[in-house]
């Protein structure tokens, strides 16, 4: 079979680049070596950890929230085999209709393990042994990451757990000890200490969620805490062991004290790696980094000139969205299209209650750079929306520059801020300056109405609700 455009994987970068070049006349192929589309995301990550907390944060609101609002209910309990349920069929729906927009864009898809031959031949061994050669033009390895471990610490997937297998318990733990602070042990870690968990983060950093703004730590830190979270930042692990149903884990914190943690799970979340074993690689000669990355140039192109590669198995943040823009991008390009890709302005979001998001600059990497720059921030509490629906933690920041007064940076903390941050994005896009935004009209009342009063906050100090 020959085609034009040959993709490998089919996570959320994958099948965007594909569906493009379907869409540009290319006639395209997509290998993924499971029996369902979608990647990582749509069938472990992204897509059923939302339906768990989504659903968790019902129940949280049912049991702690509800008198409150005057709605009395007998105390509610967790079913818990329902929600994996509803998650599965959650699961199942996004991968279905991944499908569809194969079927509707004319895309073939083959199922099995994909791997190079040449730069122009790809092998695809399907489960049951058979191979099928598939001769493409360009290809686009889409092939996306798998989670990261340490040394010393033995997965056996049924007590010491990674993110898929925390997805798919039989049952809420007693006492869930997560190695890692970062957005994928927090999220887990909110899914179970709603459903009545004990919850310990161990980081071995100074504070959780250590990629994003300092001061949206601290405040997510004060959140979680009130959910029963127990959090050991600046804390490295050194043994990890399991014994029946009992898990422990032993860590040393920067001044030498020891601590042991026991509990009946441990969730390991200490990051992701990018995956590329058995695409032969070396068989073409790809190049990959020391971490494992496929090294590309700024058109995503590796050096062999006709493979491309995109999202979580190249540089940069490990993100869906980052991936689809990347997946886009190489499919206009190899149309003849100028297409570009502003890094930095690709939002970073954490999926806890309240939410964090943000975009551009940090403080700190403003401040290592020695660049001048002014802040404004808006707490929620001041917000009538936020009093209305009892969600009154958290905060916008908003990172400007002292001169120009351009927006270098938006980090929001607080109901609402995954879908919030999309705002400050389109602001930066198009370099809008603290005061642009703070004289556009937000409407009341609104969880927005904060980005209005941080950016007159970072303007020249003129919040009018605070």
């Amino acid at each position: 079979m020959q085609y034009d455009v040959t993709v490998i994987g089919s996570g959320p970068g994958g099948y965007v680049a594909a569906i493009r070049c379907a869409q540009l006349g290319f006639k395209t192929a997509l290998i993924e070596k499971y029996d369902t589309l979608g990647g990582t995301c749509l069938n472990v990550g992204c897509i059923p950890s939302k339906a768990l907390l989504d659903s968790t944060e019902h129940f949280h609101n049912a049991d702690k929230t509800f008198a409150e609002h005057g709605i009395t209910i007998n105390k509610p309990k967790v079913n818990f085999k329902q929600m994996i349920q509803r998650k599965r069929d959650v699961v199942k729906i996004s991968c279905d209709g991944i499908d569809y927009l194969m079927k509707k864009n004319k895309i073939d898809v083959h199922h099995g393990l994909g791997s190079f031959v040449d730069k122009n031949t790809i092998k695809v061994m399907a489960s049951d042994g058979k191979t099928t050669e598939l001769k493409t033009d360009k290809v686009i390895i889409a092939t996306g990451s798998k989670p990261s471990s340490l040394p010393f610490i033995k997965i056996d997937k049924k007590r010491i757990i990674t993110s898929t297998e925390a997805l798919e318990l039989k049952q809420v733990p007693k006492h869930m000890i997560v190695i890692g602070g970062g957005v994928i042990g927090v999220e887990i870690g909110s899914v179970y200490a709603r459903l009545g968990a004990e919850v310990s983060v161990v980081e071995y950093l100074d504070r959780i969620i250590p990629t994003m703004d300092g001061s949206m730590s601290k405040d997510l830190t004060r959140s979680l805490k009130k959910l029963g979270f127990k959090i050991y930042t600046s804390h490295k692990v050194t043994a990890v062991t399991a014994k029946g149903t009992q898990v422990t884990v032993e860590a040393e914190g920067n001044k030498g004290k020891k601590i042991e943690l026991k509990g009946d799970y441990c969730l390991v979340s200490v990051g992701r790696k990018p995956f590329t074993e058995g695409l032969g690689l070396e068989n073409v000669g790809i190049k990959t980094d020391e971490a494992g990355r496929i090294e590309v140039d700024e058109h995503l192109r590796t050096n062999v000139e006709n493979i491309y590669a995109i999202g979580d198995v190249i540089k940069g943040a490990m993100l869906a969205h980052k991936a689809e823009e990347e997946g886009a991008l190489v499919a206009e390009q190899l149309a003849g299209q100028k297409p570009h890709i502003n890094y930095l302005l690709i939002p970073g979001v954490v999926y806890t209650w309240p939410e964090v998001a943000g975009v551009g600059y940090t403080e700190e990497q403003l401040k290592e750079q020695g660049r001048a720059y002014k802040t404004g921030s808006f707490p929620f509490r001041a917000l009538g929306r936020a009093r209305a629906s009892m969600d009154i933690d958290g905060q916008v920041k908003v990172l400007a520059d002292k001169q120009t007064d351009e927006i270098l940076g938006v980090h929001i903390i607080g109901a609402r801020a995954a879908d919030m941050i999309a705002s400050a994005v389109t602001a930066m896009e198009y370099r809008a300056s603290a005061e642009d935004v703070s004289r556009m009209s937000h409407a009341h009342p609104t969880y927005m109405e904060a980005v209005k009063e941080a950016c007159l906050a970072a303007t020249d100090n003129r919040p009018i609700h605070i």
